[in-house]
């Protein structure tokens, strides 16, 4: 056994019923929920939902503290900072992931200053495009990006997003060049797309899916894995470009420190909102596919998110807003 181990073991089995005493009386006092963007946001109603759920299951107020700012930084920092005693939590996206290489200052380390304690639910991200755009599909769209390369402009909600990233990853998998377009929002992207000063667009499936709807946009293909169960007619980027796949993921971490059991327990109840089938209806009216899953679970999806988008950002040359 590992001497450092061999010292630590007896102290960590001492603690383990202080731990456990922790969880039982846990939690006793209204519970905070960081989030770090503005009110109103998609982000912030998945987190007033899941709050108002939490906080009937525990008996106990569950807070929402918007701390927006520096591409979710101010907040998460704000998380990172808080004692570690089970009443602050924060909700991550996963510029949480993508942070780390896009951001060489960060105020804190994403792996070392966090605990993750659930994965609330994926997005689905999409290409679409203006009706008059000549290709209809993701073959058709790289054909003609390597007729014209550099030459066809797509819009995104911002630099060093995931939906920037995510159309970067294809452009480096399909060899093709096109022309990124930033935007300070999502609204105003789409908007430029639909009115044809922009041809393409990536963002958000449930954020386009009613222009998508009235014929304002046409879908060309989903990040997604695999094609979704509610979004079966869509073909996904990778029947095409093999390895090319994303997810915007929403979760919740915890300071590092705060006790196993209370991470544990927190996890555990969050989990059973998450799953539960009335809560389930109401994420994917949101355009969220609901997970629930365990901190391990979470954790794992963070670190092969942060080994995904690392490369990403350095080919890209991408920088933050």
């Amino acid at each position: 056994m590992n001497p450092r181990l061999r010292f630590l073991l007896p102290l960590l089995l001492a603690a383990s019923p202080l731990w456990a005493a922790a969880a039982d009386a846990w939690p006793s006092r209204p519970v905070r929920l960081v989030v770090p963007f503005s009110a109103g946001g998609a982000t912030d109603a998945v987190a007033r939902l899941l709050a108002q759920r939490l906080g009937a299951a525990w008996k106990q107020p569950v807070i929402v503290d918007n701390k927006p700012g520096a591409g979710t930084v101010l907040g998460t920092d704000y998380v990172a900072k808080a004692q570690p005693d089970g009443y602050t939590f924060g909700m991550v996206v996963s510029a949480h992931a993508i942070n780390p290489s896009l951001r060489p200052n960060l105020p804190y380390d994403t792996l070392k200053d966090f605990a993750a304690v659930s994965e609330i639910g994926v997005q689905h991200m999409v290409i679409a495009a203006n009706p008059s755009f000549p290709a209809n599909n993701l073959a058709e769209l790289i054909a003609l990006a390597k007729k014209e390369p550099g030459q066809i402009g797509y819009a995104s909600s911002g630099s060093g997003t995931a939906l920037h990233l995510g159309m970067e990853m294809l452009k480096t998998q399909a060899g093709i060049d096109l022309l990124h377009v930033p935007y300070k929002g999502g609204a105003p992207a789409q908007q430029d797309v639909v009115g044809g000063q922009v041809p393409l667009l990536v963002d958000i499936y449930h954020s386009s899916a009613p222009l998508i709807q009235a014929g304002k946009l046409k879908a060309i293909a989903l990040f997604s894995p695999t094609r979704p169960a509610s979004i079966p007619n869509i073909p996904t980027i990778s029947e095409t470009v093999p390895g090319v796949s994303a997810l915007s993921v929403i979760g919740i971490v915890a300071p590092a420190a705060t006790p196993p059991a209370i991470v544990a327990k927190a996890s555990a109840d969050m989990a059973a909102v998450i799953r539960s089938p009335d809560f389930v209806e109401r994420l994917r009216g949101m355009g969220v596919e609901a997970v629930g899953s365990t901190p391990a679970q979470f954790d794992a999806v963070i670190r092969a998110d942060i080994a995904r988008w690392a490369p990403v950002v350095k080919s890209s040359g991408a920088v933050a807003d």
